[in-house]
């Protein structure tokens, strides 16, 4: 790319701009940028299979989405305001992901030189499922919140990700009657659907292991919510978030 000094810090909306005319199409959907070359299979391996591994419902529902593939990210602590680096950050400020939303669409930026495969993977796969968060319809918003509920009232302990573990907490905290739609459980539910779907879209594409600890959800109950979003988002032919016969 030229003029790379001229970009060696600039914040991901600037950056995107820059070069929205330089964008790769993929799809009717998916667009890509690449800050430094690509070889033939790592477009595969970083853009292709992953977004083919996309359930078609969610395809359908996404916005125009724009890929930049930079070498490193810098945390700002603005959403959005995270800057594209060409040189690497202190580790205390590297970001894994930036996401937001634009006019044209959304940017999701993904720093390469920080991430290996596999964790690039979760972390794209982790922005769909926030644009998701975003954008679910009132069927599948009415089903996951009909099983958490479940959950909740069956005192099920631990959830997939930190991000809903604090929320839930604060949720048994602050309500005891927990059929009632409030901002609280608003809040936990699309957390707790957002870090759920990231394990799930990712679980389509690779194989990957669900690490253990306290704060876990076990894994009948885990079981249950990859069987609703596989309901709900049918995985495309050929793909499976489960071993050959498990979801029967």
């Amino acid at each position: 790319m030229s003029n790379q000094t001229d970009l060696s810090r600039i914040s991901v909306a600037d950056f995107a701009e820059r070069f929205r005319g330089e964008m790769v199409p993929l799809s009717n959907t998916f667009s890509y940028f690449s800050a430094l070359p690509l070889a033939e299979d790592e477009v595969k391996e970083y853009l292709e299979e992953p977004i083919a591994a996309l359930p078609p419902a969610i395809r359908k529902a996404l916005p125009k989405t724009f890929v930049l593939l930079v070498p490193y990210l810098e945390r700002t602590g603005g959403k959005g305001c995270d800057i594209v680096c060409f040189e690497a950050p202190p580790d205390t400020k590297l970001s894994w992901a930036a996401r937001l939303s634009s006019p044209n669409g959304t940017v999701i930026a993904l720093p390469t030189k920080t991430l290996e495969l596999g964790d690039y993977h979760y972390q794209f796969y982790y922005c769909i499922a926030e644009i998701m968060g975003d954008v679910w319809g009132e069927g599948a918003r009415a089903k996951y919140s009909s099983a958490l509920r479940e959950e909740l009232n069956g005192r099920v302990h631990g959830e997939v990700d930190d991000r809903a573990w604090r929320l839930k907490q604060a949720l048994l905290r602050r309500q005891t009657k927990l059929r009632r739609e409030t901002k609280a459980f608003h809040e936990y539910a699309t957390q707790s659907f957002i870090d759920t779907l990231a394990l799930f879209l990712h679980g389509i594409c690779c194989d990957i292991d669900v690490e253990t600890g306290p704060r876990q959800l076990p894994s009948r109950y885990l079981r249950r919510r990859l069987m609703l979003l596989e309901e709900l988002f049918p995985p495309p032919e050929k793909y499976s978030v489960f071993p050959e016969g498990a979801g029967a």
